[in-house]
């Protein structure tokens, strides 16, 4: 993304750092992400938008798509293998290869709206996932989760008004993309949350909000956009979240996921800019995720 760009290859190497130093990094399997392949992107983007972006990645240098978001030679490839991680997660978890899955990938993917490239997003790697195990997999009801403090813009553009996926997502707000609270489609539970609030107004919501729908919903399979700069130490937003709080959450996801959905679990890194706020949280998902 360019010199002092918040969403940099630190954020990837701090989380592994952070897991060794934990002594937890034994505990996991680890697969390197295959690139997506155009059928696969082609399911919840038009043609024309993976030749726009194609043609943008420059020989040399870094070219902008808009202000936050840019190439340089190596951003298609690495585009194409974080979309490509979710597919992969997908299959191992419903091959019964692993139990549940963390992709911890860059860049992340859920801002980037069916023909639209934006917020550091170039392809929507929750959607290319979440499309894959219902086209693929023949699962007929999925659910995305979102926690990350953006709104989940593109994700919500490509699912809404599909019955087949339940999306639930907290969010500041107001703030960047500026959505998700106008008019949204029957298949969103959308909770937007005021700057400055913390583990109760979260929980609050998760509880409230989401595990009703999901109840309700029952989804075969959870599918996590999991973003950790509503991290307190997170300067990226404004709200005061914990390591806790993310473990809770998965906590409760997890009881959903053992209720309904054969706890299949694949998660998939968003947002988290303060490195060690974002292993600490990582790391605490994990823990959650493993039972460890």
């Amino acid at each position: 993304m360019g010199s002092y760009h918040p969403e940099a290859p630190t954020r990837l190497t701090a989380i592994n750092d952070h897991l060794i130093a934990q002594g937890i990094d034994a505990y996991f399997a680890y697969y390197d992400a295959p690139l997506a392949t155009f059928e696969q992107l082609l399911r919840v983007h038009p043609a024309a938008h993976l030749e726009r972006v194609k043609r943008a990645s420059p020989e040399h240098g870094i070219t902008h798509l808009d202000p936050d978001t840019a190439m340089c030679p190596h951003t298609w490839s690495a585009a194409l293998r974080s979309a490509g991680a979710g597919c992969l997660a997908v299959d191992l978890v419903m091959g019964h290869e692993v139990q549940n899955a963390f992709c911890a990938v860059r860049p992340p993917g859920h801002h980037a709206e069916r023909a639209n490239a934006m917020g550091f997003c170039f392809f929507n790697n929750i959607a290319v996932a979440a499309a894959h195990a219902l086209q693929v997999h023949g699962l007929e009801r999925v659910a995305i989760i979102d926690f990350d403090v953006h709104h989940g813009n593109g994700t919500e553009d490509i699912f809404k008004g599909d019955e087949r996926v339940l999306m639930c997502s907290t969010f500041q707000h107001p703030f960047y993309p500026y959505s998700g609270t106008e008019d949204p489609a029957p298949n969103m539970c959308n909770v937007p949350l005021p700057a400055g609030s913390g583990g109760e107004e979260f929980r609050g919501a998760v509880l409230d909000a989401w595990m009703p729908r999901l109840e309700s919903f029952k989804p075969q399979m959870i599918l996590i956009s999991a973003g950790f700069d509503a991290h307190y130490e997170d300067d990226m937003g404004s709200m005061k979240l914990f390591e806790k709080d993310y473990a809770w959450a998965t906590e409760q996801l997890k009881t959903v996921a053992a209720k309904h959905a054969e706890k299949r679990i694949v998660s998939m890194l968003e947002g988290g800019y303060v490195l060690s706020a974002l292993a600490r949280s990582v790391a605490a998902h994990l823990r959650a995720l493993a039972d460890i």
